[in-house]
């Protein structure tokens, strides 16, 4: 008999809302037996059915709903909803593109299924117990709409599916998959290691933030600090004098140097360093640059750490901030959900008050629109960018 859960009285408001997640503490009882990972039913404390999702015991998200009528979880409906969600792509980009996020979890009505398509291929992330076991289903969906698909491959070493009950394991789910695949961001030629690489090979939610930076790098000084695969740097090095790009990975920095030769720019250099010490190391050898990139990795993944994430990001903008040549650029970023915009501007005052700063905010962009926020589930909203000038 398939599980059916009861809420607590008053928490189906947020669900009913539109949002994915019921945790544990919300539930008022659990009726039927069913394997973990299955279908099941969601109801508000007086029986009313909001919806369907994957119910989980191992996790303090116990189901995510996804179903909100009558529909099952077959491969006819994992079609539809991938289907749905290509054809937002097409929109956005047309043929513009050949690296997109093609299904962004809850936004995408699929919630713990990240999946991004380079060129010919998809790389994607089971990140629940009920999405894995349904891989099969999902991937003769995706070959069904889109039948030039030569090969998927599963990232499955995210730290959060051991929480699922899941092992770490990288594998090809469908045909073949080379380690590197060649694709086109910007107009520049990328070079994304998909096995090896962060996350699915490379961050595509920064894409046009990333093409952004380029009007403030003209003749330019740059220096992009946790450059990961150089997206910045590239940018960057369109329209730059010169960019440093740091980062404490030689793995990171290797893959740099590659994109740059495919590009053919010669204006690149690498530090492989802890960009918290170089930064300061810059600051006492007196070197300045007329623009700074910091696009760091998140500093906080729980409320708990928002503290000690602050102090982190505070630290290192201040430094940043007194490294820019009078009347040139911070570009800053924070892709920690839990440091939300007003949380990161006003850590942008007093760092600029404690650097002795005087900062304009020219721009704040978020993520690329292939990475869609839902309104009624704040955590899809996660990346800031603020473009200032410092005086």
């Amino acid at each position: 008999m398939p599980y059916k859960i009861y809420l607590k009285r008053g928490e189906e408001r947020r669900i009913l809302a539109g949002h994915s997640w019921v945790y544990a503490n919300e539930v008022a009882k659990i009726e039927g037996k069913d394997k973990n990972g299955s279908l099941a039913e969601v109801c508000s404390f007086d029986g009313r059915y909001i919806g369907k999702g994957y119910i989980n015991h191992l996790s303090k998200i116990l189901v995510r709903v996804f179903i909100r009528g009558d529909e099952t979880d077959d491969e006819e409906f994992y079609k539809k909803r991938i289907a749905e969600a290509a054809h937002l792509r097409q929109v956005l980009f047309g043929a513009e593109s050949d690296c997109y996020r093609l299904v962004f979890a809850e936004a995408d009505g699929l919630p713990a299924l990240i999946a991004d398509r380079y060129g010919d291929y998809i790389v994607m992330e089971p990140l629940s117990l009920g999405i894995d076991r349904r891989k099969e289903e999902i991937v003769q969906a995706f070959r069904a709409v889109s039948p030039s698909l030569k090969g998927i491959y599963q990232r499955g070493d995210a730290p959060v599916r051991q929480k699922e009950g899941l092992s770490l394991e990288n594998k090809v789910l469908f045909g073949e998959v080379p380690d590197k695949i060649y694709v086109t961001e910007n107009g520049l030629k990328m070079c994304v290691d998909v096995k090896n690489g962060q996350k699915t090979g490379y961050f595509l939610d920064q894409k046009e933030n990333r093409y952004a930076v380029r009007r403030y790098c003209r003749d330019a000084k740059v220096l992009d600090c946790f450059c990961n695969s150089g997206g910045f740097s590239l940018n960057a090095a369109t329209v730059a004098s010169e960019v440093t790009a740091l980062d404490i990975s030689q793995f990171a920095l290797d893959n740099v140097a590659e994109n740059a030769k495919l590009n053919g720019f010669t204006n690149i250099k690498t530090v492989c360093a802890d960009a918290f010490e170089q930064l300061r190391k810059f600051r006492a050898d007196g070197e300045l640059f007329d623009t700074v990139i910091l696009d760091p990795p998140a500093f906080c993944k729980s409320a708990a750490e928002v503290q000690d994430a602050y102090r982190g990001y505070k630290d290192v903008n201040i430094t940043a901030m007194k490294l820019v040549r009078r009347g040139g650029f911070l570009i800053t970023c924070s892709c920690s959900h839990y440091m939300t915009a007003p949380l990161f501007e006003k850590m942008l005052r007093e760092s600029a008050r404690e650097a002795g700063k005087s900062v304009k905010i020219l721009e704040t962009r978020v993520q690329a629109p292939d990475h869609p926020a839902l309104l009624a589930a704040e955590e899809t909203s996660y990346l800031k960018a603020f473009f200032l000038q410092v005086l």
